[in-house]
């Protein structure tokens, strides 16, 4: 009975990675000999936060198109993608949608150019020709608007109350999505215009569900918390210097049995792994960025630089611990 309660209060240990690096810093506090001053609880960074959609939003110069009657297009297969983008709906159409009717028009249009050309109808022609080439301009600013300006990307980097088990639940669904998005907007870029409309938004929507916001999380939770550790291994350090290197005989051999069990063994794990899903998942956001690095907005490039700082910045906690616990050792 006794060794059944030892078990069962073993399995409702917290494992949460606040717990982990809580069991972490509070076993070195006594490891080192803290003279029963609590280290104080880690700073939370703060995470940056990406602008709202409204903020973010390019906005595309009309064309003469808006007040073509399409009526004059009869026989065109362009008539039908002007007639939905100049109705009532056309006009309230999603980011996602509007790029979607702008993406059909360019792959229409020039053979309805090139009929009308053919009948002798030029002026008509060239009015269509002239949108077309301003369509193709707008291309990038229609994307980014569809996707990383979107509602999607913007819940992509919504973090989570909580973490949870993360990055042990996630899945590669996001990442498919992700890089099926880049490789139809490397097509489009390109000049091909195709698409699939349902495809696309399912796209969209799986790309909702992943996880760049719980990343940011689990990065700056493990930077804060290790920060507040090396700061209680640098100050350790400066007492022995201030006392000349003169040390408790056992402060070694505790200290690596503390970080043998508590870092190495029980959060290193978790820190590789969070480590794992940053170099999966960054890279596929990273390349649909650089795509469209023309077109992004200034707030957009303001967040993006604050994000890419503060990753940099925190994935490389785990590297400056070590550093700190190698120099107490030494």
């Amino acid at each position: 009975a006794v060794w059944t309660g030892v078990l069962l209060l073993a399995g409702c240990a917290d494992d949460s990675p606040d717990a982990r690096f809580e069991r972490y810093l509070g076993r070195l506090e006594r490891a080192l000999d803290a003279s029963g001053n609590k280290t104080p609880a880690p700073d939370r960074f703060s995470l940056p936060t990406l602008p709202r959609t409204g903020q973010m939003r390019l906005e595309l110069a009309g064309s003469t198109l808006d007040a073509l009657d399409f009526l004059a297009l009869s026989g065109c297969a362009v008539q039908v993608t002007i007639g939905k983008r100049n109705s009532s709906l056309g006009r309230m159409a999603s980011a996602s949608q509007r790029l979607l009717l702008e993406l059909e028009y360019l792959q229409l249009a020039p053979a309805c150019v090139q009929r009308l050309r053919e009948e002798g109808r030029r002026e008509l022609a060239e009015l269509l020709d002239e949108t077309w080439r301003q369509k193709r301009e707008q291309l990038p600013a229609l994307i980014f608007n569809a996707t990383l300006g979107g509602t999607e990307y913007r819940d992509f980097w919504q973090p989570p109350a909580r973490l949870g088990d993360y990055p042990a639940a996630t899945s590669s669904g996001v990442l498919s999505a992700l890089e099926a998005l880049n490789g139809s907007v490397r097509q489009w870029l390109d000049g091909d215009y195709r698409f699939d409309n349902l495809a696309f938004e399912l796209l969209l929507s799986e790309v909702a569900k992943g996880d760049g916001g719980a990343l940011l999380k689990a990065e700056a939770l493990q930077a804060s918390w290790l920060a507040t550790t090396d700061a209680l291994l640098a100050a350790r350090l400066q007492h022995h210097r201030d006392q000349g290197f003169i040390r408790n005989p056992n402060e070694k051999y505790v200290l690596k049995n503390v970080v043998l069990r508590f870092f190495i063994g029980d959060l290193q794990p978790w820190l590789a792994a969070v480590d794992r899903r940053r170099q999966r998942l960054l890279p596929a956001v990273r390349e649909l960025e650089q795509l469209l690095a023309d077109a992004l907005p200034p707030p957009y490039r303001d967040w993006q630089a604050q994000r890419d700082q503060a990753l940099t910045d925190w994935s490389g906690a785990p590297r400056r611990h070590v550093r700190c616990i190698q120099a107490l050792r030494d």
